[in-house]
């Protein structure tokens, strides 16, 4: 829905609260026309409830408020005398319209000084629970949100089983789109692998469904940072519209919401009004070869041929001395090996070891085709050899023709939720002829340091901002083994409590961090000893 029409929509909430709620607002000596004023009427109800002025914020949070609002429904009934569990499970069943009946029907009297703490221990831990559960869903939502990388795309830069603590204040947060899902979890609910939201993901009724009516428009809030070329950041996979993940075809039959789609982490190698282009698996910006930062680091495939015939452990332990141990895989003629992922760095160094006869690097030569962005006979870019391609900026406006289309049209119509079509040598957006388009939101390009081990924007296209949900900035937990099962798991000490970005050599706060927490728990022992015997 539009704001408009999620304006139209809680005004009629509000008129349905106050038709349910007018002669309590009366009996708790308030006036009737109080329930009827939007916001207003909730801020009178935390005084009638005796709870604090502040839930009404959290009412109105997504997410949050699927929460605090069947929370109220139950206060409003125990503040007129119906507070026993079966109140509260028909408050919450019925959606808040039991108190209808207590408007209209029951005869309650407003309790005035009541009881607010539960009369049970199982209600008082019922009740910290679901705070805690509301407390977390605001930092995950808001400021904080833990990720595991998943995959070795950005290997050596970040680890698979890096833990890290992902902050979408940097950014700007991003309100949640999905308004009726469970809290503090993705798209899938852990154990029950189910969908943890409502949502109809049939991609022709995407449009049409009346569950897909209640998404919220894009909004995000003021961040303090911009996205910065080099830039590691989390986001929503544009492509992640499919029932297969492999394939790219534009002819869809699945969808998700935006925040709902696969969470992933790559580098911004190229940022909107960039002019992008890859040359020998090299990336330029207008012009210029990109110089990544310090920690990162690039790497490429190699076959790797050995002087004479070696056992395949000896070859490996070669290798895993020059810092080469990512998916090693034996060569198909003997004596050989086919690396995944080397830095420029460790094979110049491998280079100079007296078994190594030769090795190669596998790029694909320019001009020959890969199955990639944009997907058109007009180019015959590969993933080592792309471009150059503008990246599209906020109110930049770029001339269309039938020779560049292919690259903007996904971001035209997608991204943006334009129709666009070409017919013979006309373009057509909405309907209108067509010769250039003034884009309304910023896009990037995310990449892999692992460049043949990656699937990222060469594959896909560029990734809108409204994808963009934050920047991680810190590894709080790192384990090798971790896709191997638990009996293998190996902390890597060296990465844990250390900063994702900065300058010179990976340092821990590990030991700080303990030293400040058992401080403040020695300190705060000695204190309370300090004051019971001045008592």
């Amino acid at each position: 829905m539009t704001w408009t029409e999620w304006f139209i929509f809680l005004l009629i909430l509000q008129i349905i609260h106050g038709l349910g709620t007018w002669k309590l607002y009366i009996k708790a000596g308030r006036k009737a026309w109080e329930a009827f004023v939007p916001v207003y009427n909730a801020v009178i109800l935390m005084k009638i409830i005796s709870r604090p002025w502040w839930w009404v914020i959290l009412m109105f949070l997504p997410i949050v408020n699927l929460i605090m609002i069947p929370a109220a429904w139950v206060e409003t009934a125990r503040a007129f005398g119906k507070d026993t569990k079966l109140d509260a499970l028909i408050c919450i069943v019925t959606l808040g319209f039991y108190l209808y009946f207590l408007n209209y029907v029951a005869d309650v009297n407003y309790i005035e000084d009541r009881k607010l703490t539960p009369k049970t221990s199982s209600g008082e831990w019922i009740t910290s629970i679901l705070f805690a559960i509301v407390a977390a869903t605001i930092v995950h939502t808001y400021f904080f949100q833990p990720f595991v990388i998943p995959s070795s795309s950005l290997e050596k830069s970040l680890l698979v089983g890096d833990f890290l603590i992902v902050s979408k204040i940097h950014f700007g947060a991003r309100g949640p789109m999905t308004t009726v899902g469970a809290p503090m979890v993705h798209d899938t609910i852990p154990i029950l692998k189910k969908k943890s939201y409502l949502f109809n993901d049939n991609f022709e009724e995407k449009n049409t469904s009346w569950l897909n009516k209640l998404q919220l428009p894009y909004f995000r809030l003021p961040g303090f940072e911009s996205i910065e070329r080099n830039d590691i950041v989390v986001f929503n996979q544009p492509a992640d519209t499919l029932l297969d993940m492999n394939d790219f075809n534009p002819d869809r039959n699945y969808y998700k919401p935006i925040d709902k789609k696969t969470n992933l982490v790559k580098r911004c190698v190229g940022v909107a009004g960039d002019t992008l282009e890859i040359r020998n698996g090299y990336v330029f910006i207008n012009g210029v070869q990109n110089k990544l930062p310090p920690r990162s680091h690039l790497q490429f495939s190699y076959d790797i041929t050995f002087k004479r015939n070696l056992q395949p452990a000896r070859m490996i332990d070669i290798l895993k001395k020059h810092d080469i141990t990512d998916g090693l895989g034996y060569g198909s003629t003997e004596g050989s090996f086919r690396i995944p992922a080397a830095t420029d760095q460790n094979i110049a160094r491998l280079k100079a070891h007296p078994e190594v006869a030769s090795i190669v690097a596998i790029k694909r030569p320019l001009g020959e085709k890969d199955d990639i962005f944009p997907r058109d006979a007009n180019f015959n870019w590969n993933v080592d050899n792309f471009g150059p391609m503008y990246i599209p900026k906020a109110g930049a406006t770029v001339q269309l023709n039938t020779e560049n289309i292919a690259l903007y049209k996904r971001a035209i119509g997608e991204y943006e939720g334009h129709k666009v079509v070409t017919r013979g040598n006309q373009i057509l957006i909405d309907d209108q002829p067509a010769t250039a388009y003034t884009f309304g939101q910023d896009y990037y390009w995310m990449m892999g340091d692992n460049r043949h081990n990656s699937i990222d924007s060469r594959y896909w296209g560029f990734v809108p901002y409204d994808h963009v949900f934050g920047k991680p900035v810190f590894i709080w937990m790192s384990i090798d083994g971790v896709m191997d099962g638990l009996k293998n798991w190996s902390p890597r000490w060296d990465r844990i409590f250390t900063t994702v970005s900065g300058s010179g050599t990976r340092s821990s706060y590990l030991i700080p961090f303990l030293i400040l927490i058992f401080g403040i728990t020695f300190f705060n022992k000695w204190r309370k000893k300090k004051k019971a015997k001045s008592k």
